[in-house]
């Protein structure tokens, strides 16, 4: 029995995961060509581009400037918040051994350079896409 779960974790476990998730994609692409087929076949003067982009995955959808813009402003932010609350866990947690929440010292200090850098990257370029807007 006890040989078995790490089979089941190790093989059974991810290649059901990979079945599930081509079997969703496959279905949904079935379904979308369908919906157009009947549309077509319906007769009628319809618009195939606006229905073809309706239809899209909207999680492939593209996104504008202003969009990956705002995107960057909350990645900063989240993530310098993050680290500082870390940090600040780490300086305020009554432990007697300090090692035990270094790894907290560290993720923090990581994530708070991640922030700073987004915040970087939203500051330096929202001057040009507003401007182009």
């Amino acid at each position: 029995m006890v040989e078995i779960v790490p089979i089941f974790v190790c093989v059974v476990l991810p290649v059901s995961i990979v079945l599930i998730v081509s079997l969703r994609k496959w279905n949904s692409d079935n379904k979308r060509a369908e919906i157009l087929t009947k549309a077509i076949e319906s007769g009628r003067e319809v618009d195939t581009e606006r229905l073809v982009e309706s239809l899209r995955d909207p999680r492939n959808r593209q996104y504008t400037d202003k969009d990956l813009l705002y995107a960057r402003l909350l990645r900063g932010c989240i993530c310098t918040l993050v680290g500082i609350a870390l940090s600040v866990v780490y300086f305020l947690w009554p432990v007697n051994d300090i090692d035990e929440l270094s790894f907290l010292m560290l993720i923090g200090s990581v994530s708070t350079a991640i922030g700073i850098a987004y915040l970087i990257v939203y500051f330096v370029t929202r001057k040009e896409v507003l401007k182009e807007k």
